[in-house]
């Protein structure tokens, strides 16, 4: 999901280390319940001693968690399509994502491809195929304990974010179904500070959609944060 952003990142000069979640990519699968909290935890232990943060869907709210647990190592924040205090609708909503994945999870891999591809040309020749064999080569026990986090973990971090510190940024693509426009914004009221910015005519993976102005938002971002504490 990050390899075209990442390589737009070094190209602007940034040192970039992507840090796996639990359950995902080399680290281990998840055999039973978690919650957000543990999950920061886990990238805790391998996140530099200070370093811009950005996280993507479910990782940013794991980045707002570690935001929270150690300010100090964290220079600045960028939440990428996050989701932020669902309404009743919206939960609703991802609580039947879930159980879909549960009952059925080739047909929820599919789901998700249609909600976030709906014009597969909009991306990259090969874009759409290779996220696909990625979610299904997925340990389903491992995915359903990971997205249990990502279906209520908005509701438990909420109360905290108007205590959250360091220079924040929220951003979606204007046609995100799940991480709407509106859940960037109420993310940016809650955290003292914080900017939002929509892209327009992006759905959910911002960074696989327009990775060039993605790297550049966030290269920006980081410099003006990094100006901000030297004139301190």
């Amino acid at each position: 999901m990050w390899e075209a952003l990442t390589a737009r990142l070094a190209a602007h000069g940034r040192e970039v280390m992507p840090l796996e979640l639990p359950g995902h990519g080399r680290r281990p699968a998840l055999r039973t319940a978690t919650t957000l909290a543990q999950m920061a935890d886990d990238v805790a232990a391998r996140l530099p001693a200070r370093a811009h943060l950005a996280g993507f869907s479910l990782g940013a709210l794991v980045a707002q968690e570690l935001a929270l647990k150690v300010p100090e190592r964290v220079s600045s924040l960028i939440c990428v399509s996050s989701v932020c205090q669902r309404t009743a609708k919206e939960a609703a909503a991802v609580r039947t994502r879930l159980d879909t994945a549960a009952s059925d999870f080739r047909a929820s891999a599919e789901a998700a491809l249609l909600r976030w591809f709906p014009e597969p040309d909009a991306v990259p020749y090969g874009e759409v195929e290779k996220i696909r064999g990625v979610l299904l080569a997925n340990d389903p026990v491992s995915y359903l304990h990971a997205y249990e986090v990502f279906a209520s973990g908005d509701r438990d971090i909420a109360a905290l974010l108007p205590s959250l510190s360091v220079p924040t940024l929220a951003l979606t693509g204007s046609e995100d179904p799940g991480s709407t426009p509106e859940m960037t914004r109420r993310l940016a009221r809650l955290v003292p500070g914080a900017r939002s910015m929509i892209f327009q005519g992006a759905r959910h993976m911002l960074p696989i959609e327009q990775p060039e102005e993605l790297a550049r938002v966030i290269t920006e971002f980081a410099a003006q944060a990094e100006r901000t504490v030297t004139h301190a």
